[in-house]
């Protein structure tokens, strides 16, 4: 779980079961980022800033820079919590902007490529730890900001839990932050071409994606909600949802990333960012 803008294709024979609960779902992306977090850097490391000195924030495929949106608002001197940070990037640009941050992801593989990076470019080391976003190893109360950038929403089967748990490790008038996949995308094929402007699923089909190896293993999950179900998710968890951001494609930007592409950019979002804050 990491600032992935997705996965890459899938590698393994695709298989959608209903009852993929928190412990298949946490023990299968663990596994599976471990394994492909050295090909994932590979690739996708220098768009997402793995190895800038002082990181980079990318909140999405459509190159949208937190130091341009400012979606987190005043940083210098908060304390900041990054879920699902990958190998860190945004938690380390955070770091050259004054803010006190934290890390958390699923994957030791992950975390381990963002403490070689700080350890190779000199950087002061981010706090980084090994945990599940259904439950924070943190007190109440203990951050400013709450953040994830296509971190750990979509990996978990009980989303509505990450939603409380935010609420609940913010201080009143504490921001939460998330960007991932636009729910509308679970319509369309995985496809950047023309394929993948065809509806192939239905968009109230809540079942796990799940790839599974030759044993039958699964080794891949993705979750599906609504836009409808992560508002009520977030109300739920007694939370302010102050804005809806769906980044435009660039006319500039010609990038393709997985199912992200400048064809599909002109037709439809790709990215949703839900801005939310705790009550005062």
């Amino acid at each position: 779980m990491d600032s992935s803008f997705g996965a890459p294709a899938a590698q393994h024979v695709p298989r959608v079961l209903d009852d993929i609960d928190s412990a298949v779902s946490e023990r299968a992306n663990r596994s599976w980022w471990d394994a492909e977090s050295g090909d994932y850097h590979g690739e996708h490391g220098s768009f997402l800033g793995a190895d800038t000195p002082g990181g980079d924030f990318v909140w999405c495929p459509e190159d949208l820079r937190e130091a341009d949106a400012q979606l987190l608002g005043e940083v210098s001197g908060r304390r900041i919590l990054e879920v699902g940070c990958g190998s860190a990037p945004c938690s380390r640009w955070l770091l050259t902007q004054g803010a006190h941050v934290v890390g958390i992801d699923l994957s030791r593989g992950m975390l381990g490529h963002g403490l070689a990076a700080m350890d190779r470019l000199g950087e002061p080391r981010v706090p980084l730890i090994q945990a599940t976003a259904e439950s924070l190893p943190f007190a109440d109360a203990s951050f400013d900001i709450a953040f994830s950038s296509f971190g750990a929403v979509p990996f978990v089967a009980d989303s509505s839990r990450v939603m409380a748990e935010a609420a609940r490790i913010l201080v009143p008038g504490g921001r939460w932050v998330f960007s991932i996949n636009h729910p509308m995308r679970w319509m369309f094929p995985d496809d950047p071409g023309p394929a993948g402007l065809t509806v192939a699923i239905p968009y109230f089909n809540r079942t796990p994606y799940s790839e599974v190896d030759a044993d039958g293993t699964i080794t891949y999950v993705e979750h599906h909600r609504t836009i409808g179900d992560r508002v009520r998710e977030i109300r739920s968890a007694g939370l302010i949802l102050d804005d809806i951001v769906e980044p435009e494609w660039p006319d500039d930007h010609e990038r393709v990333w997985g199912q992200w592409s400048p064809l599909r950019g002109q037709y439809f979002p790709g990215t949703a960012i839900f801005c939310c804050r705790k009550p005062r």
